[in-house]
């Protein structure tokens, strides 16, 4: 067997590993998926979701269009909302899009430094090993972003005594990307297959404190 090919599966071997240290840090990505078809079935009928008239004391449509009225996430974000009138859950999960795709996209490129005042000392961490794994091994991602399908509130915690509240996003994202050895051959991906990115990121902040941004506290799938 030549040396070549031997270099060739070596690097290989490399990727899949890597892959699978992507995955416990990002979650999970697939191929493209056709989109769900919307709307309703021919010959059925429309079913319009009743308005809630905002009144005192009544339904916060900027709660109840991203979780169920009366859950423990609605109270924690109402709680949220009464400790920081400020905090708008709509333009929460706007932000939180944003910031999904800066810092995907920093730590595919392998540098973290703008991004780092964003994210909590242990996931930056964590996401610092596995560029360091990846550059001690010759290799390199290029990745270009295509955009987030999906943004879903999943979850909220207040702590009342910090006054430190916790959302949870599930995203998911959509992007070409391949690794490339030293040689700048593409040893994992497609540059033409659009590729699905599901992550499940947790943000904190301090309620009604003034510093406005939230910070990335867990990573999962």
């Amino acid at each position: 067997m030549s040396s070549a090919i031997i270099q060739l599966l070596v690097l290989a071997g490399i990727a899949v590993f890597l892959i699978l240290r992507l995955r416990s840090v990002l979650g999970t990505r697939d191929g493209f998926e056709k989109p769900p078809v919307s709307g309703p079935a021919s010959g059925e009928r429309r079913v319009q979701r009743p308005e809630f008239d905002v009144i005192e004391g009544g339904p916060d449509r900027d709660i109840t269009d991203h979780v169920d009225e009366g859950t423990e996430s609605a109270k924690a974000l109402a709680a949220m909302k009464a400790v920081d009138p400020d905090f708008n859950v709509r333009e929460f999960l706007e932000g939180a899009r944003g910031a999904y795709e800066m810092i995907l996209m920093a730590f595919e490129a392998g540098d973290m430094d703008e991004v780092r005042g964003f994210l909590a000392d242990d996931v930056a961490e964590s996401f610092d090993e596995v560029i360091a794994q990846r550059e001690e091994q010759g290799l390199t991602i290029d990745a270009n972003f295509v955009g987030v399908r999906e943004v879903t509130l999943q979850g909220a915690t207040l702590d009342r005594s910090t006054t430190e509240g916790e959302v949870t996003v599930r995203f998911v994202g959509e992007l070409t990307s391949v690794v490339k050895n030293a040689a700048g051959d593409v040893v994992e991906g497609d540059p033409n297959e659009i590729k699905r990115q599901r992550d499940v990121w947790t943000f904190a902040r301090v309620m009604g404190s003034d510093d406005p941004n939230w910070q990335l506290v867990a990573t999962g799938e």
